[in-house]
C-alpha cells in the first residue's frame, strides 16, 4: 500500500483537502481569490485551524467577494477583529482589502487573475518528484519572484512562503510525494 502524504493524516479535514484539492490545477477566479485569502490567514498558523474556520470566514468575509471587501469600511473592519469565526490579526484582515483592490486591479490589467498567476509557470504546473516530506521545500526561487511582483501590485502579507503554500494549493507545483497515489492523480488534472 501507498502512503498519502503524511500531513494529509492529521485530520479529516485535511484528508479531504489533500485528496481532492491540493495539488490540482485550479483556474476558478473566486476560487483563486478565496485561496489566496486563506493563505495569508494561514501564515503562522497550522492548516487544520483554517480549513476547520474555513467556511464560517466565507460567510464573515461576503464569500470572499473582492467587489464587496475591496469596499470595507473601518467599522466592518473593527467587527471582524471581534468575530471569533474568522482570524482576529488586525494586519491580516486589512491585508484583504488591500488584495481585493489589488485582485482586481490584475484582473481588470490581464483580462484575468488565472491567466496573470499561471503566466509564471507557462500555464502548465510544475511536477515534482520528492519521496519524502522533509524534501518538500518551504518556498522557491519562482516563489520569491511572484511575491516580489505581487507586492509591487498592492498585495499585502504575502511573503514567499505564503506564495509558494498558494502554488502548491491550486497546482501551480503538485508537490505530492511520489509515493502518494494523489501524485499521479493531481498530475493528469
Amino acid at each position: 500500500m501507498t502512503d498519502k502524504c503524511p500531513w494529509a493524516y492529521r485530520s479529516k479535514l485535511e484528508l479531504d483537502y489533500h485528496d481532492s484539492h491540493w495539488g490540482f490545477p485550479l483556474h476558478d477566479e473566486e476560487m483563486l481569490f478565496e485561496m489566496l485569502i486563506l493563505e495569508t490567514m494561514q501564515a503562522g498558523l497550522s492548516w487544520t485551524t483554517i480549513l476547520a474556520k474555513r467556511e464560517a470566514m466565507k460567510d464573515a468575509f461576503d464569500q470572499f467577494d473582492p467587489h464587496i471587501i475591496k469596499n470595507y469600511t473601518d467599522e466592518k473592519l473593527a467587527d471582524l477583529l471581534t468575530d471569533d469565526r474568522v482570524i482576529r490579526n488586525k494586519l491580516k484582515i486589512k491585508a484583504t482589502v488591500s488584495n481585493a483592490i489589488a485582485f482586481l486591479e490584475v484582473q481588470e490589467a490581464h483580462g484575468t487573475f488565472d491567466n496573470y498567476i499561471w503566466s509564471f509557470v507557462d500555464h502548465t504546473p510544475i511536477q515534482t518528484n520528492f519521496k519524502n516530506i522533509e524534501d518538500v521545500p518551504n518556498f522557491s526561487p519562482l516563489a520569491e519572484t511572484i511575491s516580489k511582483d505581487l507586492k509591487k501590485k498592492g498585495f499585502k502579507f504575502i511573503g514567499p512562503t505564503t506564495v509558494y503554500a498558494f502554488m502548491q494549493s491550486i497546482g501551480m507545483v503538485n508537490d505530492h510525494l511520489t509515493t502518494c497515489p494523489i501524485h499521479k492523480k493531481a498530475a493528469a488534472h
